[in-house]
């Protein structure tokens, strides 16, 4: 396993979710880089693991990256792992990923939580497209630059925040969303774990003065396409033949009523022929 860089992922909170991959893998490799080496040291600890760590994190990840490489490229191999959760997934990782891909060094996941994934698979929101959006700034202008810009988003979308940023936040996605269902997740796998299933209206007026606490995930409901809501399959009809009244083609007309009311251009179609 020498000259391999290992993306090893660790416990988001109870520390029985460690898989026995990761902890082999922690045990195999020559040293390993932490975000936090305090943290880790407790991870490794518990696990009665001894390896030498190196600290990576965000304000020395250029320097340390080309450290890191250079050990590997002269046949070690490293681990990287976060505080919690996956690494390279909001995190500086990320640069050390694609630096080792710069260098022709071979990569290797060892699957663990993650709290995107654990949030929205109890969100009760929809599952089979969502967005990761990661922390919102904490520039205000900048903040409501980016919820505007996913106006129109119909994925669900997920946010990290704090918790003492959470209620000007929760207010920020009332006034960007208007009222859409959201799913709150707080504390994923800790003791006090709550999973708060609301609306941007009632989270923004009522639970944005709560105080909720904790390592927070935020899951919101994608805009709706509520085209075939509005508009009824008679409605539909009639905006073709009135089209096919002013000279279009009924094959055209029926395309374009559907673009306009939801339904699909053959239901039309077979109604007007």
């Amino acid at each position: 396993m020498n000259n391999i860089l290992y993306v090893v992922g660790t416990p988001i909170g109870n520390l029985s979710d460690m898989s026995p991959r990761a902890i082999d893998t922690l045990e195999s490799v020559d040293f390993i880089a932490a975000e936090d080496t305090r943290v880790t040291l407790k991870l490794l600890n518990h696990f009665n693991i001894k390896k030498p760590m190196v600290s990576y994190f965000e304000h020395n990840k250029r320097e340390r990256g080309e450290i890191i490489t250079s050990r590997i490229l002269a046949g070690e191999s490293c681990a990287i792992v976060t505080d919690a959760g996956m690494p390279c997934i909001s995190d500086p990782g990320e640069d050390l990923i694609k630096l080792c891909e710069e260098k022709g060094i071979q990569t290797v996941v060892i699957p663990g939580p993650s709290a995107v994934v654990s949030a929205l698979a109890v969100s009760g929101l929809e599952t089979g497209r969502f967005c990761f959006e990661g922390f919102l700034s904490v520039n205000k202008k900048s903040r409501r630059e980016h919820l505007q810009s996913l106006k129109n988003e119909t994925r669900t979308m997920i946010f990290y925040e704090a918790p003492h940023k959470l209620p000007s936040t929760l207010k920020d996605l009332y006034e960007a969303f208007g009222e859409r269902k959201l799913t709150i997740v707080r504390e994923i796998t800790k003791i006090h774990e709550e999973t708060i299933r609301t609306n941007t209206k009632y989270a923004s007026e009522v639970l944005a003065d709560k105080g909720i606490k904790g390592e927070i995930v935020l899951v919101l409901e994608g805009k709706k396409d509520v085209k075939a809501e509005e508009y009824t399959l008679e409605q539909a009809i009639e905006i073709a033949k009135k089209l096919i009244a002013s000279g279009t083609k009924p094959s055209e007309a029926a395309k374009e009523a559907a673009l306009v009311s939801g339904f699909k251009k053959n239901e039309i179609y077979k109604e007007l022929i």
